[in-house]
């Protein structure tokens, strides 16, 4: 364990020296929910946002796309470029668990992300007044359940060779999500093609099932397990495609 803790404050400290990073994971969420509060407001429209305001819809997915910021770029560029530099190859060969590499690089995923959450939610309640989650432990299951995913999804895109590779994956997926998953534009408004698109994405499940507690919907047992099945397949496709050098 103290390998673990050493190895999770050295990452940290690495995550917080690349300012791009921090401005996709932490900056951008933030900048997109000051941008839908102040087009949108959060007055109850019956015919979009599932029925609620805008801002009480928005925050539980920006929620959720802070962890997808962080497990589709940050993660995979982060790994893909020690492998590049061998460094994930002198770990491997060091006396270091390859669990304590993985498990310090998840935990920083962790904690940047419950760190976009908290910033999220608190400058929202303090500039727009949102309404408290109905569920809290609805609310908090939801969003480890994406975390797990979005950290599969990130070791995954971790397995292509190059870093500017994972790069440019991770930020194609990562902007594909966001417009078509319900971050951007409401499902409401989507059309059928993309509306059709919508539905290949797991942030699309991931955030309804962030929104269902938040809103005090009925928990999805269909969006859960399909986001449980993007899950598994992520890691177990991560599981078999990833090589330390």
């Amino acid at each position: 364990m103290h390998a673990l803790s050493k190895s999770t404050t050295v990452e940290a400290k690495l995550f917080l020296r690349e300012p791009l990073t921090v401005a996709f994971t932490l900056a951008l969420p933030l900048l997109f929910l000051f941008v839908m509060g102040g087009v949108f407001g959060n007055k109850a429209n019956p015919q979009y946002y599932r029925g609620a305001g805008a801002l009480d819809y928005y925050v539980p997915a920006y929620c959720g796309l802070v962890w997808a910021a962080v497990g589709l770029l940050a993660l995979p560029v982060h790994l893909a470029r020690y492998r590049e530099d061998g460094v994930l190859r002198r770990l491997r060969a060091s006396a270091a668990a390859p669990w304590v590499v993985l498990g310090a690089q998840l935990l920083v995923a962790f904690l940047i992300s419950l760190a976009g959450l908290v910033l999220i939610i608190v400058m929202a309640a303090l500039v727009y007044h949102i309404h408290a989650p109905q569920s809290l432990a609805g609310f908090f299951g939801a969003w480890l359940l994406c975390g797990a995913l979005f950290c599969a999804l990130g070791v995954l895109l971790a397995s292509i060779p190059s870093s500017r590779g994972a790069l440019s994956a991770g930020l194609g997926l990562f902007f594909t999500m966001m417009m078509l998953s319900g971050a951007g534009p409401p499902p409401e408004v989507l059309t059928g093609a993309m509306h059709w698109a919508s539905n290949l994405l797991p942030l699309t499940y991931m955030l309804r099932l962030l929104q269902d507690p938040w809103l005090a919907l009925p928990w999805s047992l269909t969006d859960t397990a399909v986001a449980a099945a993007f899950t598994l397949g992520a890691a177990l496709s991560a599981r078999l495609l990833f090589r330390w050098d």
